[in-house]
């Protein structure tokens, strides 16, 4: 049985930082991509970013740009987004996800092709 959990969210002020993590148990984690997304009240979900097995990494917003790192640890089956000077236009729940493949997809996100999902973590950033 696949498992994916995220955690680490909460409440920041805008300007502090914050890290969520995601743990990945029952399938081959080293084959896949890992991504994460959020999704904010009434707006839909969007990528953030994805990273490989080997660690190439994509950045799907241009407002995270310098701000927000993705990482993973292969050893420990898991994958983080180190999320730095948060605005409050951050506020969102914050998804893992794990794609059918190891490759990021290029600008075009096809929720479809990301086939494990977590529970998602709330980040709220107050202003």
């Amino acid at each position: 049985q696949v498992q994916v959990m995220e955690s680490g969210g909460g409440l920041v002020p805008a300007g502090g930082s914050l890290s969520v993590s995601c743990t990945v148990s029952g399938l081959s984690f080293t084959n896949r991509a890992m991504g994460w997304f959020r999704q904010a009240p009434g707006k839909e979900r969007e990528a953030v970013s994805c990273i490989t097995s080997s660690g190439s990494n994509m950045r799907y917003l241009d407002n995270i740009k310098g701000r927000f790192t993705i990482s993973r640890d292969n050893a420990k089956n898991t994958v983080s987004l180190d999320m730095n000077s948060l605005k409050p236009e951050d506020t969102a729940m914050y998804y893992c996800a794990a794609r059918r493949s190891d490759s990021c997809p290029g600008r075009s996100v096809a929720m479809s092709d990301w086939i494990y999902w977590g529970q998602g973590t709330q980040v709220t950033v107050s202003s």
